[in-house]
């Protein structure tokens, strides 16, 4: 099954808590990425801001273990459960959607 990569050779990965099903990030990946994140069940993304491949984690220790990949009906779109080893926000917050949109008005 041929995967749908947008006109930058990109996917959207939606990243999900496995235990609890939280949604915690979304992320960019690239076929580099994706085949990294297979390989070793870590995951690795792709930065649109740096342009280049990084794997969760590989900083901070918050890594990403990759339990499963599904991807959607219409090929365009993936979405890994997790187990984290840490918080996966980067500002030190479980998820990524932590803010109700109301607060940013």
């Amino acid at each position: 099954m041929a995967l749908k990569f947008n006109r930058s050779g990109l996917i959207p990965a939606v990243v999900q808590d496995a235990a609890t099903r939280e949604v915690l990030m979304v992320g960019w990946m690239n076929g580099e990425a994706l085949r990294l994140t297979q390989e070793t069940s870590q995951a690795h993304f792709w930065s649109r801001s740096r342009g280049e491949l990084w794997r969760k984690g590989a900083t901070s220790g918050n890594t990403l273990a990759v339990q499963e990949i599904f991807v959607d009906c219409d090929r365009d779109a993936l979405l890994l459960r997790v187990t984290p080893a840490g918080p996966t926000c980067h500002t030190g917050e479980q998820s990524c959607f932590y803010r109700l949109l109301e607060e940013l008005e």
